[in-house]
């Protein structure tokens, strides 16, 4: 914890500082700059840039005095660079001005790119401008910004304090921007659908509600922009797509945050398979582009993301690694047995399929660590998936998952009105009887089907999730800029 003390004593030497500023006639606040230079650029082209006149601006982060001559470092948003003040290329009272500034204070400065005598590339200062005063004190001056809550909280200090938190947001945004040049190069459409729905659909999710006063009704954050966008194919246009945000009100913890990315996506004429190759294609993709391999190291784990994938049902995957074959099991009763011989809690009443999903999540999830799709999930927990043909108790449905977490849901789309309608009837009768993730009754949708929407391929990938793997950060909240997080009190 910071001292409170101190910092208010240091405070009160910045305001100070701030009269001064303003007794002399300086802005504290300074006007804009000419900024023709980045700290990043000159240290990587030295050889271009040696002897040549720069103008950067930036953030001090140290200052070193020795005499009529001192270093000092400034950051801008790629890095920092050292510079090199002197009493006699300054000047009496400019040097002196530079003395007095407090680290953190924002200033522009030109001058000539050098190397020290120690080899660190430089920029001998022939002139500086104040251009905005910091009050407060970095938190490096006590004990570092080290506290993850803090961090969070206040991701500016953050972001100044820690450079590599600045290098995974800038990541996050490569990312995001990479996903839409793969997709737009593959004839998709980007569309924006409402935030507010009167209807919380496209998952099983306990929703936000707020209140419209004009109207005097209540609406729901999306928890999911699926329905809308499959209105879309029903309307003709074959290939959408929509990076935004969704809301689900449900716990927080290390991979959930209320308030999170998705990318949705749908194709007509497609299926479940062509979503396989576009997620594992797009997502190698993305890391070649961002990271320059589609080998990567999460939490100390090498991970290969390139393509193909292994592909596994979910009978598949839960007998090889509980035991358990669903394929001989033919009713509830079994199904139940098995799971309790695993040792879950199991409350009734359940069917075989909901046994099924609940002992993969349970037992399988987290002994998945190279990229892998579980497909043909029960139809329990699918109620916007097609049926498979072949068994009607499965869907064709899969989930890509990643060091044991799911990144994705993917289904080749139920288009049948008629089951989508006893499908959310069944919804309903859960949401009735105290489920609130339960999804509802769309009437609006089902209408939209019952015009005809073409076979559709479907997908859905979280962006935060995604975004983890490709900067080897633990936690959700390491690469949302602003988590939500619960009251300091």
């Amino acid at each position: 914890m910071e001292d409170l003390n101190e910092v208010n004593k240091l405070m009160a030497e910045r305001l100070n500082h701030l009269e001064e500023l303003k007794e002399s006639g300086i802005d504290p606040f300074g006007s804009k700059y000419e900024v023709e230079n980045k700290a990043e650029e000159i240290l990587n082209n030295f050889e271009e840039f040696e002897d040549e006149k720069v103008s950067l601006a930036g953030r001090l982060m140290a200052i070193r005095t020795h005499g009529k001559a001192s270093f000092a470092d400034i950051q801008d948003v790629t890095g920092r660079i050292q510079l090199f003040l002197k009493y006699n290329v300054l000047g009496e009272e400019k040097y002196e001005f530079f003395q007095d500034l407090d680290i953190g204070d924002i200033i522009g400065v030109e001058g000539e790119v050098f190397k020290t005598n120690r080899g660190e590339i430089s920029i001998r200062v022939t002139d500086f401008e104040f251009l905005t005063k910091s009050l407060r004190p970095l938190p490096e001056k006590f004990h570092g910004l080290k506290d993850k809550e803090l961090r969070y909280r206040q991701r500016y200090l953050d972001l100044i304090v820690n450079p590599e938190v600045k290098d995974t947001f800038i990541k996050r945004s490569q990312i995001i921007s990479h996903i839409r040049s793969y997709l737009e190069e593959k004839g998709f459409l980007e569309v924006e659908t409402p935030m507010m729905h009167p209807i919380a659909g496209g998952a099983t999710a306990r929703p936000f509600v707020t209140h419209h006063n004009a109207l005097d009704i209540d609406l729901y954050l999306r928890i999911a922009p699926e329905l809308y966008l499959k209105r879309l194919i029903v309307g003709g246009l074959e290939k959408v797509f929509e990076i935004n945000r969704n809301f689900r009100n449900e716990g927080m913890s290390y991979k959930h945050n209320p308030e999170f990315t998705m990318l949705e996506l749908y194709q007509a004429h497609a299926d479940y398979h062509d979503m396989m190759e576009l997620t594992e294609n797009m997502v190698s993709y993305v890391a070649e582009k961002v990271l320059g391999t589609t080998e990567i190291v999460y939490e100390e784990t090498e991970i290969d993301l390139s393509a193909p994938w292994k592909r596994m049902t979910m009978i598949e995957a839960v007998k090889e690694y509980t035991g358990v074959d669903f394929a001989e099991i033919n009713d509830d009763s079994t199904a139940i047995s098995e799971a309790k011989n695993l040792g879950l809690e199991i409350e009734d009443p359940i069917s075989k399929g909901e046994v099924l999903n609940l002992i993969f999540e349970e037992r399988v999830e987290d002994k998945l660590i190279q990229p892998v799709f579980i497909h043909d999930y029960p139809i329990e927990v699918s109620p916007l998936a097609k049926r498979r043909e072949d068994n009607p108790e499965l869907t064709y449905r899969f989930e890509p998952f990643i060091y044991g977490r799911e990144i994705g849901n993917a289904f080749t789309e139920l288009n049948d009105p008629i089951d989508q309608k006893e499908r959310f009837s069944d919804q309903v009768s859960k949401r009735e009887a105290g489920d609130e993730e339960a999804q509802m009754m769309d009437e609006d949708y089902v209408k939209a089907l019952e015009y005809g929407m073409p076979p559709t391929g479907g997908l859905g990938i979280g962006i935060d999730r995604l975004v983890m793997f490709l900067t080897d950060s633990s936690s959700i909240k390491d690469v949302i800029l602003f988590p939500t997080m619960r009251p300091e009190n």
